[in-house]
């Protein structure tokens, strides 16, 4: 970053590239670093070019959403040690045992403060769970 510059936005895209089926057209990116932070958009059961992984499989999809967190970080130049934060969605209470199992076999040792809500769904019928972090640079 220069001098002059107050953050970098990482990954760019735009939604009606994302969910063609849909009726978007929002400018957004995957992460951005600002002043010391990494605030990385929600990862779900999907790898970085749109592909489900997981279907029907919430601990599947928390083990992608935790890989996409892991690339997105290492691109921002931070890792998973340096998670401060992290918010876990779940679409059903019987997927809280097998996405916090997983997340936590990423996290171990890390000690995020984290939230965890279920919600009704998330942008999409085939997602079980997303995770939202943020992390700070070392």
């Amino acid at each position: 970053m220069s001098a002059t510059t107050t953050h970098r936005r990482i990954r760019p895209f735009n939604t009606r590239d994302t969910y063609p089926e849909q009726n978007l057209n929002n400018d957004l990116c995957h992460a951005v670093v600002a002043n010391g932070t990494v605030y990385l958009r929600g990862q779900v059961g999907t790898d970085l070019k749109g592909n489900l992984v997981g279907h029907g499989d919430a601990a599947a999809q928390a083990d992608q959403a935790m890989a996409n967190v892991e690339q997105l970080l290492h691109e921002a130049g931070s890792d998973l040690t340096h998670i401060v934060k992290t918010t876990i969605y779940i679409t059903d209470p019987r997927y809280r045992e097998p996405v916090y199992q997983t997340v936590g076999r990423w996290l171990r040792g890390v000690h995020p403060v984290s939230t965890g809500l279920v919600v009704s769904g998330l942008a999409q019928p085939e997602w079980l769970m997303e995770i939202d972090v943020i992390a700070v640079m070392p």
